[in-house]
């Protein structure tokens, strides 16, 4: 199969003032594009890799020809990571989760202050180039945690199922924000989509039963 860029779930400007339009703009036609390009490329000379999902390259990577590994790893990564990005955020984003998530949040780390100044201290802390999540780990009985990246690396690789993301690659804000980084995670929060964060806690608990919706939404996938 061909992977697919996937559309933006808004307008570039919807997200304005807090992710300006020539941000978006770029970062999905330009930066999201190419890793969609250059996995297709790559996946040419393996005609066996054709049926694969983006996350099951990433999720098993050594079952993916050696000469092949980095390239396939990185761009199905970027793919994976940005799908699910566009839609952790909405223009009718911000505010805080109510119901079963809320609660998690509250159950394992005290508030959701708390919480968020977790979350924004971890993404401030990546050096370099990464992603920062809200996770839910399997393996501690779906216990929520917040945990760092680099690269286009995911945490699902760790068998952790991701919640939550924002990106800290400074294209993701460099045009708006410069080197501010803790500047652009505070102002995230007025578009951060709770709705999909639910949704995701609620596919989250399949994770021990192994039957999950793939988590860039692009298809169906498995944990186990």
């Amino acid at each position: 199969m061909k992977h697919i860029l996937p559309p933006l779930p808004y307008d570039y400007a919807a997200l304005e003032p807090h992710i300006d339009a020539r941000t978006m703009k770029l970062h999905h036609d330009m930066h999201h594009a190419s890793y969609v390009e250059k996995l297709n490329a790559e996946l040419e000379k393996y005609p066996e890799l054709d049926e694969r999902t983006a996350t099951w390259l990433l999720r098993n990577r050594g079952k993916v020809p050696e000469a092949a590994r980095k390239s396939v790893h990185n761009n199905a990564g970027g793919h994976v990571n940005h799908s699910m990005l566009w839609r952790a955020m909405s223009p009718d984003g911000g505010g805080e989760p109510t119901g079963a998530l809320a609660d998690a949040i509250k159950r394992d780390f005290g508030s959701f202050a708390k919480f968020k100044t977790s979350f924004a201290e971890a993404g401030g802390k990546v050096f370099g180039s990464g992603w920062v999540w809200l996770v839910s780990v399997r393996q501690d009985g779906g216990k929520l945690q917040v945990e760092t990246t680099t690269g286009h690396d995911n945490p699902l690789t760790q068998g952790h199922f991701p919640l939550l993301v924002n990106d800290v690659w400074e294209h993701a804000y460099y045009l708006k924000h410069e080197n501010r980084r803790p500047e652009y995670l505070a102002g995230w929060w007025a578009v951060t989509n709770w709705e999909e964060a639910a949704r995701r806690f609620v596919l989250a608990s399949g994770a021990v039963a192994g039957e999950l919706e793939d988590e860039a939404g692009l298809s169906v996938a498995t944990m186990a």
